[in-house]
């Protein structure tokens, strides 16, 4: 199982999963607004790999907007494409702080038909890095981030 093929999941089913009202936005301080800003319309370009295999594949999100909706949450309006398709979807993702440094942070999150997943996608500047797993599935991820013209 790809870590595309996850992500596709948890869109596809964060999309049925959603309410018709958007959450308002939540008070910022200075480090989140400048995580909304260098968050928001960008391409997420770079790849991840599967278990102890070193080898990588293409790894491609874009995001359009992101929002803070509740303490640690935030809302992502993300597209993914694949197998010749794209997928859209606003998915609600926690985002912890380690000092300065944003960390996407998924825990435990259900897919259904497919498992439990979890992630922790940490965010520096122009680039992310993180790890993924499932049960028996895992791996890395990491590329660059660039704003979208």
């Amino acid at each position: 199982m790809t870590l595309r093929f996850i992500v596709l999941s948890a869109l596809a089913c964060a999309a049925f999963a959603q309410t018709p009202n958007a959450a308002p936005a939540a008070e910022m301080n200075a480090l989140e607004k400048q995580f909304q800003e260098s968050m928001s319309n960008v391409t997420m370009t770079g790849f991840f790999t599967v278990g102890d295999d070193p080898a990588t594949h293409n790894d491609k999100y874009t995001i359009g907007k992101i929002s803070k909706i509740g303490d640690d949450l935030w809302s992502f309006e993300a597209s993914i494409q694949y197998n010749n398709r794209e997928f859209k979807a606003t998915v609600k993702v926690p985002v912890k702080w380690a000092g300065d440094t944003p960390v996407l942070t998924l825990s435990n999150y259900l897919i259904q038909g497919q498992g439990v997943y979890s992630a922790r996608i940490l965010i520096l500047a122009d680039q992310y890095a993180g790890t993924w797993g499932a049960g028996t599935h895992s791996g890395k991820m990491f590329g660059k981030i660039v704003k979208n013209p």
